[in-house]
């Protein structure tokens, strides 16, 4: 059994010990000063006032993780809940900080866990640690004293939202009594920070990239038909700890079938059947930074002609997007060179009449036909959220997803297109390539870094159609799938 708390070094070694991952993914940490740095560019941007930074709060439910928001996690490296963060700057330099957390409370704590306390927190942050229930108190002082005329919130704060969640509710809280106090929010400023990574960053998110490509390989060898995707999501999830990832980094989707053309199905509980197809969008957390990878498998290991055509056609997609990815270079730009193969690819299968046909919507408004197969953006950025800030142009440091796709919904002709003289002309043309390729959806997704010679992908599971079928020819035998009384009563209430 390994010690309770394992040191740094100790860790390293462990983890680089795992089998199927690469000594290059040394674990990393972000030095304290980056941290103290990101907090002076912050300042440089507000010029004089007090900034106020709100950390998460533990969930009401009972056993739900905690996990930090990504913006305070960003300016302190602080990971317990119910913290916050006061930074004096003049002149656009800090000139005094603290980190208000949760006191030493050991009777607490023998529920909940151990408590850093505002001693340790300050050395493991270098910032001066007071307890989180002297926040009021300093808050009503300096707005008596008339030193808070407004105050810079850097949080992820959105009283706008229908629902608030808990930062915005933590800072609604404590401005509640100083109705007088202008909120000003900086947090956008944080984000354009946020978009292009420091090599601390581009390190772990190099490590979750890595542990979410070997789960991928775990899926790749040990699927066959008759399996749940739960056992699927099971054993990626497995995967993820195995190597010392944090948690998911997002609900993972494992789609069979119909529900492969599911953009976020999470139910993950359908058998799997020969003949299908099954969509795995997945990804690890580790060292609070997040990894999005899809790859789409057949479940009988051998892609069928119907499903090779359009796996193809998306890897296609990708393939293109990639090629003119760079510094410099935008990511409508990608999409657009995504884009164009895609509808060239689905005219030429028939599933649409041409590169540029539309169809009517339920406003009478005449929409491309490509969007009936392909709805969604093509990528987006990641970091300590799975959709990370992402500068418009990109610029070496960004680390960024291209994931195309196309999904042919059963319920396509009879629910989604309008029923009009001209959409009904539209279905009866493309009829026949719906009929072959119902009920297959695909997407393809990996991670990229753009460097200053141009663009590294990250993301090493096999995607090639020959690379995948070969892996899943080649895997280890998994358990032979179940058939006992309780999977055929659970099969029965699907």
């Amino acid at each position: 059994m390994l010690p309770r708390r394992l040191s740094l070094p100790v860790l390293t070694l462990f983890l680089l010990a795992a089998p199927g991952l690469s000594a290059q993914a040394t674990l990393s940490s972000i030095p304290v000063q980056e941290f103290a740095d990101r907090r002076a560019g912050l300042a440089a941007e507000v010029g004089d006032g007090w900034i106020l930074g709100v950390g998460g709060v533990t969930a009401p439910q009972p056993f739900i993780p905690f996990h930090q928001d990504p913006v305070f996690r960003y300016l302190t490296g602080f990971t317990q809940p119910e913290a916050a963060l006061l930074v004096w700057a003049q002149g656009g330099q800090v000139r005094e900080e603290m980190l208000f957390v949760q006191p030493r409370d050991p009777a607490a704590e023998t529920w909940d866990g151990y408590r850093m306390g505002p001693e340790a927190s300050r050395e493991r942050t270098g910032i001066p640690g007071r307890s989180i229930q002297e926040l009021p108190a300093v808050l009503d002082s300096l707005a008596g004293a008339g030193a808070l005329p407004r105050i810079h919130v850097a949080a992820s704060y959105n009283p706008g939202a229908a629902v608030a969640n808990d930062v915005t509710q933590r800072v609604q809280n404590l401005m509640a009594g100083h109705g007088d106090v202008e909120v000003r929010v900086v947090t956008p400023y944080v984000d354009r920070m946020r978009q292009v990574k420091s090599e601390a960053e581009i390190a772990l998110l190099r490590r979750s990239i890595e542990i979410t490509s070997e789960a991928h390989r775990e899926v790749a060898r040990s699927l066959r038909p008759g399996m749940n995707e739960f056992e699927i999501q099971a054993i990626i999830e497995y995967t993820f700890r195995r190597y010392g990832a944090e948690r998911p980094a997002f609900s993972s989707i494992v789609g069979s079938g119909p529900n492969s053309t599911i953009l976020h199905y999470e139910t993950n509980d359908d058998f799997m059947e020969d003949g299908e197809v099954l969509l795995v969008d997945v990804g690890a957390a580790f060292g609070g930074y997040a990894a999005d990878i899809t790859r789409t498998y057949p479940v009988n290991g051998r892609f069928s002609d119907a499903q090779r055509e359009i796996y193809q056609l998306v890897l296609d997609a990708q393939l293109a997007a990639e090629g003119v990815a760079g510094p410099g270079v935008s990511m409508g730009q990608l999409s657009q060179a995504a884009t164009v193969v895609l509808a060239e690819g689905l005219a030429e299968l028939g599933l649409i009449e041409a590169p540029d046909a539309t169809f009517e919507d339920e406003m009478g408004r005449q929409v491309p036909q490509l969007r009936l197969f392909y709805m969604h953006g093509l990528g987006h950025g990641i970091g300590l959220h799975v959709h990370d800030p992402t500068p418009p142009v990109l610029e070496p440091g960004v680390v960024f997803t291209i994931e195309p796709g196309i999904y042919v919904r059963e319920n396509l002709f009879t629910e989604v297109i309008p029923d009009t003289p001209r959409n009904r002309e539209m279905m009866e043309a493309i009829r026949p390539a719906f009929q072959r390729y119902v009920n297959i959806g695909v997407r393809i997704e990996d991670n990229y870094l753009v460097t200053a010679q141009g663009l590294e992908r990250l993301s090493t599971a096999p995607r090639e159609v020959a690379e995948v079928e070969a892996l899943m020819a080649a895997g280890e035998a998994s358990p032979a799938p179940r058939r006992d009384e309780w999977v055929e009563r659970f099969r029965g209430m699907r």
